[in-house]
Protein backbone atom coordinates (compact mmCIF):
# COMPACT_ATOMS: atom_id res chain seq x y z
CA UNK A 1 0.00 0.00 0.00
CA UNK A 2 2.78 2.42 0.91
CA UNK A 3 4.43 2.10 -2.48
CA UNK A 4 1.18 2.91 -4.28
CA UNK A 5 0.50 5.96 -2.16
CA UNK A 6 4.07 7.16 -2.51
CA UNK A 7 3.76 7.20 -6.27
CA UNK A 8 0.59 9.28 -5.95
CA UNK A 9 2.22 11.79 -3.64
CA UNK A 10 4.73 12.75 -6.31
CA UNK A 11 1.86 14.42 -8.19
CA UNK A 12 -0.44 14.94 -5.24
CA UNK A 13 -3.70 16.69 -6.10
CA UNK A 14 -4.02 19.56 -8.56
CA UNK A 15 -1.95 22.68 -7.81
CA UNK A 16 -4.47 24.82 -9.74
CA UNK A 17 -7.31 23.64 -7.49
CA UNK A 18 -5.20 24.38 -4.39
CA UNK A 19 -4.40 27.90 -5.64
CA UNK A 20 -8.04 28.56 -6.66
CA UNK A 21 -9.43 27.61 -3.22
CA UNK A 22 -6.73 29.61 -1.44
CA UNK A 23 -7.36 32.58 -3.76
CA UNK A 24 -11.08 32.48 -2.92
CA UNK A 25 -10.25 32.59 0.79
CA UNK A 26 -7.90 35.56 0.28
CA UNK A 27 -10.51 37.52 -1.70
CA UNK A 28 -13.26 36.96 0.88
CA UNK A 29 -11.05 37.89 3.83
CA UNK A 30 -9.65 40.96 2.05
CA UNK A 31 -13.21 42.26 1.58
CA UNK A 32 -13.85 41.72 5.30
CA UNK A 33 -10.57 43.43 6.24
CA UNK A 34 -11.37 46.49 4.10
CA UNK A 35 -14.85 46.75 5.63
CA UNK A 36 -13.46 46.42 9.17
CA UNK A 37 -10.79 49.07 8.52
CA UNK A 38 -13.31 51.86 7.93
CA UNK A 39 -13.65 52.39 11.68
CA UNK A 40 -9.90 52.50 12.43
CA UNK A 41 -9.58 56.08 13.71
CA UNK A 42 -7.68 55.87 17.01
CA UNK A 43 -4.82 53.86 18.51
CA UNK A 44 -7.39 51.81 20.45
CA UNK A 45 -9.12 50.98 17.17
CA UNK A 46 -5.88 49.93 15.47
CA UNK A 47 -4.23 48.04 18.35
CA UNK A 48 -7.25 46.69 20.25
CA UNK A 49 -10.08 46.72 17.66
CA UNK A 50 -11.87 49.38 19.69
CA UNK A 51 -12.35 46.72 22.42
CA UNK A 52 -15.50 45.76 20.54
CA UNK A 53 -15.27 41.95 20.43
CA UNK A 54 -17.27 39.67 22.70
CA UNK A 55 -15.70 36.87 24.73
CA UNK A 56 -16.78 34.10 22.32
CA UNK A 57 -15.56 36.10 19.30
CA UNK A 58 -12.21 36.86 20.93
CA UNK A 59 -11.89 33.26 22.17
CA UNK A 60 -12.36 32.02 18.61
CA UNK A 61 -9.77 34.54 17.40
CA UNK A 62 -7.33 33.41 20.13
CA UNK A 63 -7.80 29.84 18.91
CA UNK A 64 -7.08 31.07 15.38
CA UNK A 65 -3.97 32.87 16.62
CA UNK A 66 -2.73 29.87 18.62
CA UNK A 67 -3.46 27.00 16.22
CA UNK A 68 -0.60 27.64 13.83
CA UNK A 69 0.63 25.48 10.99
CA UNK A 70 2.86 23.74 13.53
CA UNK A 71 -0.23 22.72 15.52
CA UNK A 72 -2.11 21.33 12.54
CA UNK A 73 0.62 19.89 10.34
CA UNK A 74 3.41 19.36 12.85
CA UNK A 75 1.45 17.58 15.58
CA UNK A 76 -0.42 15.34 13.13
CA UNK A 77 2.94 14.29 11.69
CA UNK A 78 4.47 13.83 15.15
CA UNK A 79 1.61 11.50 16.19
CA UNK A 80 1.74 9.57 12.90
CA UNK A 81 5.46 8.91 13.33
CA UNK A 82 5.93 8.83 17.13
CA UNK A 83 2.43 8.01 18.40
CA UNK A 84 2.00 8.63 22.12
CA UNK A 85 5.06 10.89 22.40
CA UNK A 86 3.75 13.04 19.55
CA UNK A 87 0.44 13.53 21.34
CA UNK A 88 2.32 14.92 24.34
CA UNK A 89 2.78 18.11 22.28
CA UNK A 90 -1.01 18.49 22.12
CA UNK A 91 -1.30 17.98 25.86
CA UNK A 92 1.46 20.51 26.60
CA UNK A 93 -0.09 23.19 24.37
CA UNK A 94 -3.52 22.67 25.95
CA UNK A 95 -2.38 22.62 29.59
CA UNK A 96 -0.59 25.90 28.88
CA UNK A 97 -3.95 27.60 28.52
CA UNK A 98 -4.91 26.74 32.08
CA UNK A 99 -1.82 28.67 33.22
CA UNK A 100 -2.85 31.61 31.03
CA UNK A 101 -6.43 31.54 32.36
CA UNK A 102 -5.52 31.26 36.03
CA UNK A 103 -2.53 33.61 36.17
CA UNK A 104 -2.63 36.30 33.49
CA UNK A 105 -5.77 36.71 31.34
CA UNK A 106 -8.07 38.76 33.59
CA UNK A 107 -5.25 40.46 35.52
CA UNK A 108 -3.55 41.72 32.34
CA UNK A 109 -6.82 42.98 30.90
CA UNK A 110 -7.45 45.02 34.05
CA UNK A 111 -4.01 46.64 34.31
CA UNK A 112 -2.91 47.21 30.71
CA UNK A 113 -3.94 49.15 27.62
CA UNK A 114 -2.33 47.76 24.47
CA UNK A 115 0.86 45.80 25.28
CA UNK A 116 2.54 43.74 27.97
CA UNK A 117 4.82 46.70 28.79
CA UNK A 118 1.79 48.73 29.93
CA UNK A 119 1.34 46.25 32.78
CA UNK A 120 5.01 46.21 33.76
CA UNK A 121 5.40 50.00 33.67
CA UNK A 122 2.38 50.53 35.95
CA UNK A 123 4.52 50.30 39.08
CA UNK A 124 8.07 50.22 37.63
CA UNK A 125 10.16 52.88 35.89
CA UNK A 126 8.65 53.34 32.46
CA UNK A 127 11.50 53.89 30.01
CA UNK A 128 13.92 51.01 30.86
CA UNK A 129 11.09 48.52 31.42
CA UNK A 130 9.31 49.43 28.18
CA UNK A 131 12.54 49.03 26.21
CA UNK A 132 13.26 45.60 27.75
CA UNK A 133 9.67 44.42 27.22
CA UNK A 134 9.67 45.66 23.63
CA UNK A 135 12.96 43.92 22.83
CA UNK A 136 11.79 40.59 24.28
CA UNK A 137 8.48 40.94 22.41
CA UNK A 138 10.27 41.61 19.13
CA UNK A 139 12.58 38.61 19.73
CA UNK A 140 9.66 36.24 20.36
CA UNK A 141 7.69 37.59 17.40
CA UNK A 142 10.68 37.42 15.04
CA UNK A 143 11.46 33.77 15.72
CA UNK A 144 7.78 32.85 15.58
CA UNK A 145 7.49 34.71 12.26
CA UNK A 146 10.53 32.87 10.89
CA UNK A 147 8.91 29.55 11.77
CA UNK A 148 5.64 30.44 10.04
CA UNK A 149 7.31 31.87 6.92
CA UNK A 150 9.68 28.90 6.65
CA UNK A 151 6.67 26.63 7.16
CA UNK A 152 5.00 28.30 4.18
CA UNK A 153 7.99 27.41 2.03
CA UNK A 154 7.95 23.80 3.24
CA UNK A 155 4.23 23.40 2.53
CA UNK A 156 4.67 24.62 -1.02
CA UNK A 157 6.76 21.59 -1.90
CA UNK A 158 3.86 19.24 -1.28
CA UNK A 159 0.74 21.32 -1.84
CA UNK A 160 1.64 23.17 -5.03
CA UNK A 161 4.17 20.73 -6.43
CA UNK A 162 7.03 23.27 -6.30
CA UNK A 163 10.39 21.76 -5.37
CA UNK A 164 12.61 24.63 -6.47
CA UNK A 165 13.87 26.68 -3.50
CA UNK A 166 13.77 29.93 -5.48
CA UNK A 167 10.11 29.33 -6.37
CA UNK A 168 9.36 28.55 -2.72
CA UNK A 169 11.02 31.85 -1.84
CA UNK A 170 8.61 33.63 -4.17
CA UNK A 171 5.66 32.00 -2.38
CA UNK A 172 7.10 33.09 0.99
CA UNK A 173 7.27 36.64 -0.39
CA UNK A 174 3.63 36.45 -1.56
CA UNK A 175 2.47 35.23 1.88
CA UNK A 176 4.47 38.04 3.49
CA UNK A 177 3.02 40.68 1.14
CA UNK A 178 -0.53 39.50 1.87
CA UNK A 179 0.18 39.60 5.59
CA UNK A 180 1.48 43.19 5.32
CA UNK A 181 -1.68 44.19 3.43
CA UNK A 182 -4.00 42.60 6.02
CA UNK A 183 -2.34 44.33 8.97
CA UNK A 184 -1.64 47.62 7.22
CA UNK A 185 -5.27 48.09 6.26
CA UNK A 186 -7.29 46.20 8.84
CA UNK A 187 -5.32 46.63 12.06
CA UNK A 188 -6.36 44.43 14.96
CA UNK A 189 -10.04 44.43 13.91
CA UNK A 190 -9.35 43.10 10.42
CA UNK A 191 -6.75 40.65 11.75
CA UNK A 192 -9.21 39.37 14.37
CA UNK A 193 -11.88 38.63 11.76
CA UNK A 194 -9.32 36.77 9.62
CA UNK A 195 -8.36 34.69 12.67
CA UNK A 196 -12.01 33.94 13.51
CA UNK A 197 -12.72 32.74 9.94
CA UNK A 198 -9.52 30.71 9.86
CA UNK A 199 -10.24 29.07 13.25
CA UNK A 200 -13.73 28.04 12.12
CA UNK A 201 -12.38 26.62 8.84
CA UNK A 202 -9.50 24.79 10.53
CA UNK A 203 -11.58 23.21 13.31
CA UNK A 204 -14.41 22.33 10.90
CA UNK A 205 -11.99 20.81 8.37
CA UNK A 206 -10.21 18.81 11.08
CA UNK A 207 -13.59 17.68 12.44
CA UNK A 208 -14.79 16.42 9.05
CA UNK A 209 -11.54 14.52 8.51
CA UNK A 210 -11.75 13.05 12.03
CA UNK A 211 -15.27 11.69 11.47
CA UNK A 212 -14.20 10.37 8.05
CA UNK A 213 -11.22 8.51 9.51
CA UNK A 214 -13.27 7.06 12.37
CA UNK A 215 -16.00 5.92 9.93
CA UNK A 216 -13.42 3.75 8.16
CA UNK A 217 -12.87 1.88 11.43
CA UNK A 218 -16.50 1.66 12.54
CA UNK A 219 -16.01 4.61 14.94
CA UNK A 220 -13.85 2.33 17.06
CA UNK A 221 -10.68 4.06 18.28
CA UNK A 222 -9.07 0.75 19.25
CA UNK A 223 -9.39 -0.52 15.67
CA UNK A 224 -7.84 2.72 14.41
CA UNK A 225 -4.86 2.34 16.76
CA UNK A 226 -4.46 -1.28 15.66
CA UNK A 227 -4.48 -0.14 12.04
CA UNK A 228 -1.65 2.30 12.75
CA UNK A 229 0.31 -0.44 14.54
CA UNK A 230 -0.17 -2.85 11.62
CA UNK A 231 0.84 -0.26 9.03
CA UNK A 232 4.02 0.60 10.96
CA UNK A 233 5.18 -3.03 10.73
CA UNK A 234 7.77 -4.40 13.12
CA UNK A 235 7.88 -2.47 16.37
CA UNK A 236 4.55 -0.81 15.65
CA UNK A 237 3.37 -1.37 19.23
CA UNK A 238 5.69 1.45 20.28
CA UNK A 239 3.21 3.91 18.74
CA UNK A 240 0.75 3.39 21.60
CA UNK A 241 3.37 3.34 24.35
CA UNK A 242 5.37 6.20 25.88
CA UNK A 243 9.05 6.53 25.05
CA UNK A 244 9.28 6.08 21.27
CA UNK A 245 10.74 9.57 20.79
CA UNK A 246 11.74 10.65 24.28
CA UNK A 247 12.58 7.41 26.07
CA UNK A 248 15.81 6.38 24.35
CA UNK A 249 18.10 7.94 26.96
CA UNK A 250 18.16 10.08 30.08
CA UNK A 251 19.10 13.10 27.95
CA UNK A 252 16.11 12.62 25.64
CA UNK A 253 13.85 12.48 28.71
CA UNK A 254 15.47 15.67 30.03
CA UNK A 255 14.93 17.30 26.63
CA UNK A 256 11.25 16.47 26.86
CA UNK A 257 10.93 17.94 30.37
CA UNK A 258 12.67 21.09 29.17
CA UNK A 259 10.47 21.36 26.08
CA UNK A 260 7.30 20.75 28.13
CA UNK A 261 8.32 23.46 30.60
CA UNK A 262 8.80 25.94 27.75
CA UNK A 263 5.50 25.06 26.08
CA UNK A 264 3.39 25.10 29.25
CA UNK A 265 4.83 28.33 30.64
CA UNK A 266 5.58 30.04 27.33
CA UNK A 267 1.96 30.49 26.29
CA UNK A 268 1.25 32.78 29.26
CA UNK A 269 4.13 34.99 28.06
CA UNK A 270 3.48 35.01 24.30
CA UNK A 271 3.00 38.70 23.43
CA UNK A 272 0.63 38.13 20.49
CA UNK A 273 -1.65 36.02 22.73
CA UNK A 274 -1.48 38.48 25.64
CA UNK A 275 -2.39 41.36 23.32
CA UNK A 276 -5.66 39.66 22.40
CA UNK A 277 -6.98 40.20 25.94
CA UNK A 278 -7.19 43.94 25.24
CA UNK A 279 -9.70 43.55 22.38
CA UNK A 280 -12.62 42.87 24.76
CA UNK A 281 -14.57 45.53 26.68
CA UNK A 282 -14.28 44.03 30.18
CA UNK A 283 -12.37 41.61 32.40
CA UNK A 284 -15.37 39.29 32.41
CA UNK A 285 -15.20 39.05 28.61
CA UNK A 286 -11.44 38.44 28.80
CA UNK A 287 -12.11 35.50 31.12
CA UNK A 288 -14.89 34.19 28.83
CA UNK A 289 -12.63 34.47 25.81
CA UNK A 290 -9.97 32.25 27.39
CA UNK A 291 -12.60 29.67 28.39
CA UNK A 292 -13.87 29.61 24.79
CA UNK A 293 -10.30 29.31 23.52
CA UNK A 294 -9.62 26.36 25.83
CA UNK A 295 -12.73 24.52 24.58
CA UNK A 296 -11.97 25.14 20.91
CA UNK A 297 -8.26 24.35 21.20
CA UNK A 298 -8.98 21.27 23.35
CA UNK A 299 -11.46 19.89 20.81
CA UNK A 300 -8.99 20.54 18.00
CA UNK A 301 -6.16 18.71 19.78
CA UNK A 302 -8.46 15.71 20.30
CA UNK A 303 -8.99 15.76 16.54
CA UNK A 304 -5.21 15.67 16.03
CA UNK A 305 -5.05 12.38 17.94
CA UNK A 306 -7.39 10.72 15.42
CA UNK A 307 -5.82 12.48 12.43
CA UNK A 308 -2.28 11.54 13.47
CA UNK A 309 -3.05 7.86 14.01
CA UNK A 310 -5.31 7.98 10.93
CA UNK A 311 -2.40 9.19 8.80
CA UNK A 312 -0.23 6.45 10.28
CA UNK A 313 -2.86 3.79 9.51
CA UNK A 314 -4.10 4.92 6.06
CA UNK A 315 -0.96 6.53 4.61
CA UNK A 316 1.89 4.89 6.51
CA UNK A 317 4.96 6.32 8.29
CA UNK A 318 7.30 5.39 5.44
CA UNK A 319 5.22 7.29 2.88
CA UNK A 320 4.93 10.33 5.13
CA UNK A 321 8.65 10.62 5.84
CA UNK A 322 9.56 10.18 2.14
CA UNK A 323 7.08 12.86 0.94
CA UNK A 324 8.45 16.29 -0.11
CA UNK A 325 7.13 17.94 3.07
CA UNK A 326 8.38 15.19 5.41
CA UNK A 327 6.41 14.70 8.63
CA UNK A 328 4.53 17.94 7.98
CA UNK A 329 2.85 16.26 5.01
CA UNK A 330 0.87 13.78 7.15
CA UNK A 331 -2.39 15.79 7.28
CA UNK A 332 -2.43 16.76 3.56
CA UNK A 333 -1.59 13.17 2.54
CA UNK A 334 -4.43 11.91 4.74
CA UNK A 335 -6.81 14.44 3.14
CA UNK A 336 -5.77 13.22 -0.32
CA UNK A 337 -6.23 9.60 0.75
CA UNK A 338 -9.71 10.33 2.10
CA UNK A 339 -11.24 12.80 -0.33
CA UNK A 340 -8.91 13.14 -3.29
CA UNK A 341 -8.06 16.44 -4.98
CA UNK A 342 -10.95 18.53 -3.63
CA UNK A 343 -10.44 17.71 0.06
CA UNK A 344 -6.70 18.16 -0.37
CA UNK A 345 -7.36 21.56 -1.98
CA UNK A 346 -9.55 22.64 0.93
CA UNK A 347 -7.09 21.42 3.56
CA UNK A 348 -4.15 23.02 1.75
CA UNK A 349 -6.05 26.32 1.57
CA UNK A 350 -6.80 26.08 5.30
CA UNK A 351 -3.11 25.40 5.96
CA UNK A 352 -2.09 28.52 4.01
CA UNK A 353 -4.83 30.52 5.72
CA UNK A 354 -3.45 29.31 9.05
CA UNK A 355 -0.02 30.68 8.26
CA UNK A 356 -1.50 33.95 6.97
CA UNK A 357 -3.63 34.54 10.07
CA UNK A 358 -0.86 33.73 12.54
CA UNK A 359 1.75 35.95 10.87
CA UNK A 360 -0.79 38.80 10.74
CA UNK A 361 -1.37 38.50 14.49
CA UNK A 362 2.36 38.38 15.16
CA UNK A 363 3.05 41.38 12.96
CA UNK A 364 0.51 43.68 14.58
CA UNK A 365 1.90 42.68 17.99
CA UNK A 366 5.42 43.63 16.94
CA UNK A 367 4.19 46.87 15.37
CA UNK A 368 2.26 47.82 18.51
CA UNK A 369 5.25 47.02 20.71
CA UNK A 370 7.62 49.18 18.67
CA UNK A 371 5.25 52.10 18.04
CA UNK A 372 3.61 52.20 21.48
CA UNK A 373 6.50 51.18 23.74
CA UNK A 374 9.68 52.29 21.97
CA UNK A 375 8.52 55.23 19.80
CA UNK A 376 5.64 56.80 21.78
CA UNK A 377 6.71 56.09 25.36
CA UNK A 378 10.51 55.69 25.17
CA UNK A 379 11.61 58.08 22.42
CA UNK A 380 8.79 60.63 22.68
CA UNK A 381 8.18 60.14 26.43
CA UNK A 382 4.43 59.82 25.88
CA UNK A 383 4.14 63.15 24.04
CA UNK A 384 2.80 61.89 20.73
CA UNK A 385 -0.61 62.06 19.10
CA UNK A 386 -2.50 58.77 18.61
CA UNK A 387 -2.59 59.18 14.82
CA UNK A 388 1.19 59.71 14.80
CA UNK A 389 1.66 56.52 16.82
CA UNK A 390 -0.57 54.56 14.43
CA UNK A 391 1.38 55.95 11.46
CA UNK A 392 4.64 54.67 12.99
CA UNK A 393 2.96 51.31 13.66
CA UNK A 394 2.02 51.01 9.98
CA UNK A 395 5.57 51.82 8.88
CA UNK A 396 6.78 49.19 11.36
CA UNK A 397 4.41 46.63 9.83
CA UNK A 398 6.08 47.06 6.42
CA UNK A 399 9.60 46.86 7.92
CA UNK A 400 8.81 43.75 9.97
CA UNK A 401 7.05 42.15 7.00
CA UNK A 402 10.09 42.65 4.76
CA UNK A 403 12.40 41.34 7.51
CA UNK A 404 10.16 38.27 7.98
CA UNK A 405 10.14 37.57 4.23
CA UNK A 406 13.94 37.75 3.99
CA UNK A 407 14.41 35.68 7.16
CA UNK A 408 11.81 33.14 6.02
CA UNK A 409 13.57 32.67 2.69
CA UNK A 410 16.87 32.02 4.48
CA UNK A 411 15.20 29.73 7.06
CA UNK A 412 13.31 27.77 4.39
CA UNK A 413 14.12 24.08 4.72
CA UNK A 414 15.68 24.49 8.14
CA UNK A 415 14.48 23.20 11.48
CA UNK A 416 11.14 24.95 11.93
CA UNK A 417 10.45 23.17 15.23
CA UNK A 418 13.59 24.80 16.64
CA UNK A 419 12.28 28.27 15.77
CA UNK A 420 8.89 27.63 17.40
CA UNK A 421 10.49 26.12 20.51
CA UNK A 422 12.83 29.11 20.75
CA UNK A 423 9.88 31.53 20.61
CA UNK A 424 8.14 29.68 23.44
CA UNK A 425 11.34 29.39 25.47
CA UNK A 426 12.10 33.11 25.10
CA UNK A 427 8.52 34.00 26.11
CA UNK A 428 8.69 31.75 29.17
CA UNK A 429 12.15 33.00 30.15
CA UNK A 430 12.02 36.74 29.44
CA UNK A 431 8.33 37.62 29.87
CA UNK A 432 6.52 35.34 32.29
CA UNK A 433 8.69 35.78 35.45
CA UNK A 434 8.49 39.56 35.17
CA UNK A 435 4.72 39.53 34.59
CA UNK A 436 4.10 37.29 37.61
CA UNK A 437 6.47 39.21 39.90
CA UNK A 438 4.94 42.51 38.82
CA UNK A 439 1.41 41.28 39.53
CA UNK A 440 2.02 39.37 42.77
CA UNK A 441 5.26 40.52 44.53
CA UNK A 442 5.10 43.79 46.46
CA UNK A 443 8.91 44.15 46.83
CA UNK A 444 9.59 43.69 43.08
CA UNK A 445 11.27 46.67 41.40
CA UNK A 446 12.69 47.90 38.10
CA UNK A 447 16.14 46.39 38.68
CA UNK A 448 14.59 42.94 39.20
CA UNK A 449 12.55 43.32 36.04
CA UNK A 450 15.59 44.24 33.94
CA UNK A 451 17.73 41.44 35.41
CA UNK A 452 14.96 38.92 34.75
CA UNK A 453 14.03 40.04 31.24
CA UNK A 454 17.50 40.60 29.84
CA UNK A 455 18.93 37.60 31.71
CA UNK A 456 16.16 35.30 30.49
CA UNK A 457 16.38 36.60 26.93
CA UNK A 458 20.17 36.42 26.61
CA UNK A 459 20.63 33.09 28.41
CA UNK A 460 17.88 31.46 26.32
CA UNK A 461 19.34 32.55 22.98
CA UNK A 462 22.93 31.73 23.99
CA UNK A 463 21.95 28.24 25.20
CA UNK A 464 20.13 27.57 21.93
CA UNK A 465 23.14 28.82 19.93
CA UNK A 466 25.52 26.34 21.62
CA UNK A 467 23.07 23.41 21.50
CA UNK A 468 22.87 20.52 18.99
CA UNK A 469 19.85 22.19 17.41
CA UNK A 470 22.14 24.73 15.71
CA UNK A 471 25.12 22.49 14.96
CA UNK A 472 26.46 18.99 15.49
CA UNK A 473 23.27 16.89 15.51
CA UNK A 474 23.56 14.01 13.03
CA UNK A 475 21.10 11.29 12.07
CA UNK A 476 22.79 8.06 13.25
CA UNK A 477 21.35 5.99 10.36
CA UNK A 478 21.86 8.33 7.39
CA UNK A 479 24.67 10.58 8.64
CA UNK A 480 22.70 13.65 7.52
CA UNK A 481 22.68 16.80 9.64
CA UNK A 482 19.57 17.42 11.75
CA UNK A 483 20.77 20.85 12.89
CA UNK A 484 20.08 24.31 11.49
CA UNK A 485 23.59 24.34 10.00
CA UNK A 486 23.46 21.60 7.40
CA UNK A 487 27.23 21.18 7.07
CA UNK A 488 28.13 18.22 9.30
CA UNK A 489 31.77 19.38 9.47
CA UNK A 490 30.68 22.46 11.45
CA UNK A 491 30.08 21.56 15.08
CA UNK A 492 30.38 24.08 17.90
CA UNK A 493 27.70 22.79 20.27
CA UNK A 494 28.82 22.77 23.90
CA UNK A 495 25.80 21.28 25.69
CA UNK A 496 23.69 18.23 24.76
CA UNK A 497 20.42 19.91 25.84
CA UNK A 498 18.27 20.83 22.82
CA UNK A 499 15.77 23.11 24.55
CA UNK A 500 17.02 25.68 27.10
CA UNK A 501 13.76 25.97 29.07
CA UNK A 502 14.81 23.86 32.04
CA UNK A 503 17.81 26.18 32.58
CA UNK A 504 16.75 29.62 31.31
CA UNK A 505 13.26 29.73 32.89
CA UNK A 506 14.36 29.02 36.52
CA UNK A 507 17.37 31.30 35.92
CA UNK A 508 15.07 34.17 34.88
CA UNK A 509 12.92 33.69 37.99
CA UNK A 510 16.08 33.64 40.15
CA UNK A 511 17.56 36.74 38.46
CA UNK A 512 14.33 38.62 39.16
CA UNK A 513 14.73 37.89 42.88
CA UNK A 514 18.48 38.67 42.95
CA UNK A 515 18.11 41.90 40.97
CA UNK A 516 15.31 43.08 43.25
CA UNK A 517 17.11 42.31 46.51
CA UNK A 518 20.45 43.83 45.40
CA UNK A 519 18.82 47.06 44.25
CA UNK A 520 18.61 50.09 46.55
CA UNK A 521 15.46 51.23 44.78
CA UNK A 522 12.66 51.78 47.25
CA UNK A 523 9.42 49.86 46.63
CA UNK A 524 6.15 51.73 46.13
CA UNK A 525 3.58 49.86 48.23
CA UNK A 526 0.84 52.33 47.29
CA UNK A 527 1.33 51.60 43.57
CA UNK A 528 1.31 47.86 44.22
CA UNK A 529 -1.87 48.19 46.27
CA UNK A 530 -3.52 50.17 43.46
CA UNK A 531 -2.37 47.60 40.90
CA UNK A 532 -3.58 44.71 43.07
CA UNK A 533 -7.04 46.22 43.48
CA UNK A 534 -7.30 47.02 39.79
CA UNK A 535 -6.04 43.63 38.62
CA UNK A 536 -8.34 41.66 40.90
CA UNK A 537 -11.49 43.79 40.69
CA UNK A 538 -11.19 45.79 37.47
CA UNK A 539 -11.82 49.01 39.42
CA UNK A 540 -10.32 51.93 37.53
CA UNK A 541 -9.33 49.81 34.55
CA UNK A 542 -11.88 51.32 32.17
CA UNK A 543 -10.79 54.84 33.17
CA UNK A 544 -7.17 54.00 32.38
CA UNK A 545 -8.15 52.53 29.04
CA UNK A 546 -10.00 55.68 28.07
CA UNK A 547 -6.91 57.91 28.47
Amino acid sequence: MSAVVRTATEQIGDPLVNIAIFGAFVLVTLVIVFRASRNNRTAADYYAAGRSFTGPQNGTAIAGDYLSAASFLGICGAIAINGYDGFLYSIGFLVAWLVALLLVAELLRNTGRFTMADVLSFRLRQRPVRMAAALSTLAVVFFYLLAQMAGAGGLVALLLGIDDRAAQGVVIAVVGALMILYVLVGGMKGTTWVQIIKAVLLIAGAGVMTLWVLSKYGFNLSDLLQGAIDQAGEGGEALVEPGKQYGASAMSQLNFVSLALALVLGTAGLPHVLMRFYTVPSAKEARRSVVWAIWLIGIFYLFTLVLGYGAGALVGPETITSAPGGVNSAAPLLAYELGGTILLGIISAVAFATILAVVAGLTITAAASFAHDIYANWLKRGEVKPDGEVRVARITVVAIGILAIVGGIFANGQNVAFLVALAFAVAASANLPTILYSLFWKRFNTSGALWSMYGGLISCIVLIAISPVVSGKVDPTTGASLSMIRDTSIDFHLIPLENPGIISIPLAFLLGIVGTLLSKEQPHPEKFAEMEVRSLTGAGAEKAVAH
